[in-house]
């Protein structure tokens, strides 16, 4: 699994011109899932993103977490971040989750993150979307499970 996690001051997500998420303050994440992901993975990196200190002190240093700044969170699904670029010029997608398995694993990850009491919006699986962001910093994070 793996979470690109931009930290913004908002962020949206629209499909065909319709707003589906929208937030102030937090993390914009883009989720990759593979097809050997499991809900015990999702929850280690679900912890390890909400536990990051990327957010500015009183003394500007980076040393808060969203819990600790009231962020919001825009989670994406995105499997691209999979994409294999090794032979030609076509990025292959053979390391993606399957369809089905990925956008449950998606839908899991946003459910438990609101039910941690966090704002959570969120695209729609499979769509086409449009996410406009303005990237704080710019701070930008990669967590890939295969490094925790």
């Amino acid at each position: 699994m793996k979470f690109v996690i931009q930290r913004v001051s908002h962020a949206k997500v629209e499909v065909e011109g319709e707003t589906l998420g929208q937030i102030g303050r937090g993390f914009m994440v883009l989720i990759g899932v593979a097809e050997s992901d499991t809900e015990e993975i999702a929850d280690k990196m679900i912890r390890k993103m909400l536990k990051l200190r990327i957010f500015d002190d009183e003394n500007g240093k980076t040393n808060l977490s969203i819990d600790e700044v009231g962020g919001e969170l825009l989670l994406i699904s995105q499997f691209t971040l999979y994409a294999d670029c090794k032979k030609g010029n076509r990025p292959s997608f053979f390391k993606a989750g399957n369809p089905e398995m990925a956008s449950n694993m998606y839908d899991s990850i946003i459910e438990k993150c609101r039910s941690l009491g966090y704002k959570t919006e969120c695209g729609k699986f499979g769509a086409e979307m449009a996410v406009s962001l303005l990237n704080d910093g710019p701070f930008t994070i990669v967590l890939d499970s295969d490094d925790l």
